[in-house]
C-alpha cells in the first residue's frame, strides 16, 4: 500500500504493576509481535483522543495523558507507508485489561528490558524510560 502523504498514528506507553502494556499484534504488519497500544488518528479527531481511544479499544483500559514521549516520523518505521506517530505516556484510570481491536492478546513486559517489539516501539520504550 502506498501513501501520497505520511499518516498520523498515536501509541500509549501504560503501566499497570509495574510492568508495560503490550499488545501482541493480531494484523500484519508484524503479527505476533509485542506492540504499544495504538493506532491511526481519526479525521477531526485530537491525538490526545485518539491515543485513549486506541488504547481503550485494544486493551479495554481507560486512561489519562501524563506527557508526550515524543514525535517519530522515520519513513522507514512502518513497512505499510510512511506513518508518523505521536507517543504518550499514560495512566490507567479504570477499566480492566483485556485484548481487543486487532489485538491478539495482552501481554505484560519488563520496561527496563523489553523484548524485540514492532514497527519502532522498542526505540520508543526507550526515549519513554530516559523520561
Amino acid at each position: 500500500m502506498a501513501w501520497r502523504h505520511p499518516r498520523v498514528a498515536v501509541d500509549g506507553l501504560v503501566l499497570v504493576d509495574r510492568k508495560l502494556v503490550a499488545v501482541l499484534r493480531g494484523n500484519e504488519p508484524f503479527r505476533g509481535m509485542p506492540a504499544l497500544p495504538g493506532g491511526f488518528v481519526e479525521l477531526g479527531e485530537r491525538t490526545v483522543d485518539a491515543v485513549v481511544r486506541e488504547v481503550r479499544e485494544e486493551t479495554g483500559l481507560e486512561t489519562k495523558v501524563v506527557r508526550l514521549v515524543g514525535v517519530f516520523s522515520g519513513p522507514e518505521r512502518d513497512p505499510r507507508g510512511h506513518v508518523i506517530s505521536i507517543a504518550y505516556a499514560l495512566e490507567p484510570v479504570g477499566g480492566h485489561l483485556r485484548a481487543g481491536s486487532d489485538a491478539a492478546k495482552i501481554v505484560q513486559v519488563d520496561p527496563a528490558s523489553p523484548p524485540p517489539m514492532a514497527f519502532d516501539h522498542t526505540e520508543i520504550v526507550r526515549r519513554w524510560r530516559e523520561g
